[in-house]
């Protein structure tokens, strides 16, 4: 039925230029294809070959698809009118595309000589390695030269961060990138994204549209064209007459436009739409109507859902036939001329098709996922030490910066909290990489609700440390798009829980560009998130969120958690290196109990306070801390000194285990965050019923750091993983035990972790949380003496 509906409208379209009547007065291409109309006649036959070679493409891909050469059969028929926006927007405006957006394709590609639009799609659309944006991972509708970053096929999920670049581009006079300089586009660079009618009710573009009318009514430029593709049916559900007009005509702060009729009637309403965006810096919402041909995609059974009458009603107003009658009634083209464009372009995609359907597809798991994490140790460690693209301010500067006493000139007995380290630590990079970006909800003037934040929108001004709406999705966007914009974001979700608002615009969205993007396009992001559970006084589910599992699931992204004031130092300067030079996308997950904890045993020890690391020590991914029995030796000595000093987990900390010298203890606790104080706390007390314990800060929880833990277990008796995350994978116990089973280190394997619950408010707390003594009482079941 598909194949049959692809015939009848080719054969309409060529019927018409074979009977059709050239007109008498024809133009020359200089002259207006109506008068007061800024469309010439050469450009408007410019535009429908670009239409028409997005509809020869579609035609190859299902008859490739037939023969089992090609793999995605969505197609833009009907939707060419994109091709007048293609054409009025530059390749300084970047484009976040709707996924039938061939005829816009066809059009910008003029705009560089360079670019092969017909071939770059066939191969896309045949999943072949020598595609140049996605080397065959997806269908995707992107180029680098041509500034439209891919997306993928989830339903709106790029309005966000379509519109976290409009507000990178709002602020380019304000931000600066490593260099110095601007912000990589012109000041009247505008945004834009397509989407269709249906998606135009997903949640994820209600968030995208709101915040930018938002952002517009807090006095920030929001230069963004958002342009809805109405062909009136998602799949096989009709949108009602006149919703979108209905839905968004009347929104304030954003200005609202249709475009309908002919050729030259929507090049005149585009170029009104673009204009305004551009020179207002404000959102435009623009309407375009478009027809769907041939269904949802080539597998869609239109019958199912539309009489034939219907499907008639359709392909009569295909913008091809509409658009070659507007030619040759005003002249701009004869018959015989469209009909030689059409039978070049359809020879010229056939044999483009036939080519690139003989090349090589991806061919190992090592070629798919060569750009999915991407890895350069030595650029991460020069980066954090100051031998990349910022050096690490000079003495006096930061001197001058910290009012005369720095960070880690404050030492015993003035030690510091977590949350304080990690205020410091961020001032410090603010200060050194002027890209830095910090925002969220209540980040600026309140300075975060634990006061991680506190007094940077001081120092550094509101263009920096930015307090956005309630709304994740719109943080995570605005995330994605100042990243790609060469901004450095450091967005704050105030709890892990409500990350789950908007998880995918890490999973689908951002954790997903360097990979669909073969490493072409970027949005480096380290994203604190206060969580895990434990709170004293302040409770309840969403304040104490205990699972880890949701972000773990994500492909690339490096999830830290550091359980220490000094380690945070380190860990965040490591995680800011790696977005840095290899474009990560890090999730910072700062244990919310252990911001503001002082003591490790008893009340007023202060042993979970700790020095300032100094100016370019870091930590990556890999490294982790191992706290040995032998340490508690060198404790207990100094317990009976005047001025005990507090032993340091961190002591010990090598990439790929211990270097210590002491011999391990048969017994190795597994663990980070919450869980690593507890084993500490448990490590004393099993050491005074002569149990002997190592204790391992794993501080990376994805990728774990199989290496070091391999090499920390080996030649024990038992290991023991203290996951204070939910039993069903909320955590890590799973992927470690499961990890060591399989290397076979003959140790014995067990765990402690929560069961699966939802935290209670106050007391009832504890009963779901582990606990000391349940780490203290695992250990004793192993039944293995010290």
């Amino acid at each position: 039925m598909a194949t049959d509906r692809v015939s009848i409208v080719e054969a309409n379209l060529d019927r018409y230029l074979e009977e059709a009547t050239p007109s008498s007065d024809p133009l020359t291409p200089d002259r207006p294809l109506r008068p007061g109309s800024t469309l010439t006649a050469g450009d408007a036959v410019a535009l429908w070959e670009a239409q028409a070679t997005s509809r020869a493409i579609d035609v190859e891909a299902r008859r490739l698809k037939a023969s089992g050469r090609s793999f995605y059969t969505i197609s833009s028929a009907g939707h060419e009118q994109n091709a007048v926006v293609g054409a009025q927007l530059r390749l300084t405006d970047p484009c976040f595309l709707h996924y039938r957006a061939g005829g816009f394709m066809m059009a910008r590609s003029a705009l560089d000589p360079e670019v092969d639009p017909v071939r770059d799609t066939l191969l896309s659309i045949c999943a072949r390695r020598d595609d140049p944006i996605s080397q065959g991972r997806h269908k995707v509708w992107g180029s680098r030269r041509l500034n439209v970053p891919p997306q993928t096929s989830t339903i709106a999920s790029h309005l966000p961060k379509a519109v976290g670049m409009a507000f990178a581009l709002g602020r380019a006079r304000r931000l600066t990138r490593p260099d110095g300089n601007p912000v990589e586009y012109p000041e009247d660079a505008i945004a834009m994204c397509s989407f269709g009618d249906a998606s135009a009710n997903h949640a994820t573009a209600l968030t995208g549209i709101n915040s930018a009318r938002y952002a517009l009514r807090r006095g920030n430029p929001m230069p963004i064209l958002f342009l809805c593709e109405d062909n009136g049916i998602g799949i096989s559900v009709e949108t009602p007459h006149r919703w979108i007009r209905e839905t968004f005509g009347g929104m304030r702060y954003l200005r609202y436009f249709e475009a309908e009729g002919d050729v030259d009637e929507v090049w005149d309403v585009v170029e009104e739409a673009v204009h305004l965006c551009r020179a207002r810096r404000l959102p435009v919402f623009l309407r375009l109507a478009t027809q769907r041909l041939w269904g949802h995609a080539g597998s869609d059974i239109e019958t199912a859902y539309r009489t034939p009458q219907e499907i008639e009603t359709v392909e009569a107003r295909d913008p091809l036939l509409r658009n070659a009658r507007r030619l040759i009634e005003r002249g701009a083209a004869t018959p015989d001329a469209l009909r030689e464009i059409r039978t070049r372009v359809r020879e010229q995609v056939r044999e483009v098709g036939e080519s690139v359907a003989g090349h090589r597809p991806l061919e190992t798991a090592t070629e798919v996922m060569a750009p999915l994490a991407p890895w350069d140790e030595a650029k991460i460690r020069a980066e954090a030490a100051g031998e990349g693209s910022h050096p690490l301010p000079d003495p006096e500067t930061r001197r001058t910066f910290w009012n005369g006493e720095l960070p880690e000139e404050i030492r015993n007995p003035i030690r510091k909290t977590m949350a304080a380290h990690l205020s410091a630590a961020l001032a410090d990079e603010m200060l050194r990489r002027p890209e830095v970006l910090v925002f969220g909800e209540d980040v600026g003037r309140k300075g975060g609700v634990y006061y991680v934040t506190a007094g940077l929108q001081k120092r550094f001004g509101r263009a920096r440390v930015v307090d956005t709406l309630l709304d994740e999705t719109t943080i995570l966007g605005v995330a994605q798009g100042t990243g790609m914009a060469g901004l450095l974001p450091v967005p704050e979700i105030q709890y892990l829980a409500y990350i789950h608002n908007a998880l995918d615009q890490l999973r689908g969205e951002a954790a997903s560009l360097q990979f669909f993007s073969n490493d072409q396009f970027r949005n480096p992001m380290v994203v604190r998130v206060a969580g895990l559970a434990y709170q004293k006084g302040f409770g309840g589910h969403f304040h104490n969120d205990h699972s880890i599992g949701a972000l773990r699931d994500i492909p690339g992204l490096i999830l830290a958690c550091p359980s220490r004031g000094d380690d945070a130092v380190r860990m965040l300067r490591g995680c800011l290196a790696t977005a840095k030079a290899c474009g990560r996308v890090v999730v910072f997950l700062e244990p919310i109990a252990l911001y503001h904890e002082k003591d490790l045993h008893e009340e007023g020890d202060g042993l979970w306070l700790t020095d300032h690391p100094a100016p370019g020590e870091a930590l990556l991914p890999g490294e982790v801390a191992i706290h040995e029995a032998a340490a508690l030796d060198a404790a207990a000595s100094a317990d009976s000194a005047e001025s005990p000093a507090p032993t340091d987990p961190a002591a010990s900390a090598a990439r790929g285990g211990s270097t210590a010298a002491h011999d391990p203890a048969d017994i190795l606790l597994v663990s980070y965050a919450n869980g690593f104080r507890m084993s500490l706390q448990a490590q004393r007390i099993l050491a005074r019923r002569g149990i002997a314990v190592d204790v391992m800060d794993l501080r990376w929880l994805n990728p774990l750091p199989f290496e070091a833990l391999g090499e920390a277990a080996r030649g024990r008796r038992a290991v023991l993983v203290v996951d204070e995350c939910r039993r069903t994978g909320g955590g890590i116990a799973d992927a470690v035990i499961a990890r060591l089973a399989e290397e076979g280190t003959g140790a014995r394997l067990a765990s402690v972790r929560a069961p699966d619950s939802f935290v209670p408010l106050g007391p009832a707390a504890d009963h779901v949380l582990i606990q000391t003594d349940d780490v203290v009482e695992a250990v004793e079941r192993m039944g293995i003496d010290g």
